[in-house]
């Protein structure tokens, strides 16, 4: 774990930077941890923080008249403030501990993990009560068992809705203000390589997407900005990125790392339709209510796809849920690997209503 980082914001604001950014993560200005607010560690990456905004909505209701104060990535937390799901934001990164004065009266929840390692930085901060997964071995005997086989919506719920803060998958939804437009994004990366489909495939999609007239977006990362160029077909491998291309009739224009993750929402909610594997933008596309094609594997779309609206989400599996693969592997997983291009422009036709180039 790395040092202790301190201080909160009542700011909201846009993250800088590209997707997953850690630029403006530093410590930040505001009034420190008080008596009566609830302390809710959640450090992790844009997929999951968008799986535990219905948990955030029942924390709300748990304790409605306190202060909400997340500990997470400063360009996320921020975002969900601007939706009002939280009230600060104490930056944090995975289980690094907390620099806060201990002994404050709060009430702290692990939103995080299973635990212990995780119920161990939130009880360090001495709350007055601590909400977590029961662990007795490792002296937390209060709270619901964790359980592996369920979705992760389902399973900070049940943990919240126990506390005292009815809620559930409905409670997931964030507002579309956009219209929605014709552009499809695609969005070939995801944090691992065991989640990312082969990038000549997503390039096929894109060719016969743009073949029938759809203008296309790639969206990614900075440090995914080969991989979108090889997608996109903007640059040579090694060479420039950026700007737009033509194939055949549409455009394609390639936005890796350009885009914060507010500006990333506002793409995708006016987008036509998403196309991503086990991603967060397949979790922004199932918050806004955008019609996807999600490609899943080694994880089972049981544990981690759409939750909701399922007539606007097309979830693509070829694995056995009895037997997952590994989330962080560096290959792609076989799962993952047996969804071929033919499968996936499938599932697009049947999302726009018509069939895409050559189909």
């Amino acid at each position: 774990m790395s040092g202790g980082i301190g201080g909160l914001t009542d700011m909201p604001g846009p993250g800088a930077g590209g997707i997953g950014s850690r630029g403006d993560d530093g410590p930040t200005g505001g009034r420190a941890l008080g008596p009566g607010d609830v302390l809710v560690l959640r450090a992790l990456g844009l997929g999951d923080a968008l799986a535990g905004v219905a948990a955030l909505r029942g924390v709300r209701r748990a304790w409605p008249d306190r202060r909400i104060v997340l500990a997470g990535p400063a360009h996320l937390g921020r975002w969900l403030q601007g939706y009002g799901l939280v009230d600060a934001v104490l930056p944090a990164h995975d289980l690094e501990p907390l620099a806060l004065p201990p002994g404050g009266g709060h009430v702290g929840v692990d939103l995080h993990g299973r635990g212990p390692a995780s119920h161990a930085v939130v009880a360090a901060t001495r709350p007055e009560r601590l909400v977590s997964w029961a662990s007795p071995e490792a002296g937390y005997p209060d709270g619901p068992v964790w359980r592996r086989d369920e979705h992760e919506v389902d399973r900070w719920c049940r943990l919240v809705t126990w506390a005292g803060g009815p809620c559930g998958r409905d409670d997931l939804r964030l507002p579309n203000p956009a219209a929605p437009g014709d552009a499809v994004v695609v969005h070939p990366g995801a944090a691992f390589g065991s989640r990312r489909w082969p990038p000549d495939r997503w390039r096929a999609v894109v060719t016969a997407l743009a073949g029938a007239g759809h203008p296309v977006l790639v969206t990614g990362s900075a440090a995914e900005r080969d991989l979108c160029a090889a997608v996109a077909g903007t640059a040579p491998a090694g060479g420039p990125v950026g700007g737009s291309a033509a194939v055949d009739r549409g455009e394609v224009r390639d936005l890796s790392g350009r885009l914060s993750v507010p500006e990333l929402a506002e793409v995708v909610g006016a987008a036509r339709l998403v196309a991503c594997g086990d991603t967060g933008v397949a979790h922004i596309a199932t918050a806004l209510g955008v019609p996807s094609v999600l490609l899943f594997g080694p994880i089972p779309p049981a544990w981690w796809g759409p939750a909701v609206d399922p007539e606007l989400h097309t979830v693509l599996y070829r694995g056995d849920p009895a037997a997952p693969g590994d989330p962080h592997g560096s290959a792609v997983d076989p799962a993952l690997a047996r969804i071929t291009v033919d499968e996936v422009l499938d599932a697009v036709d049947a999302q726009l209503g018509a069939p895409v180039a050559g189909r």
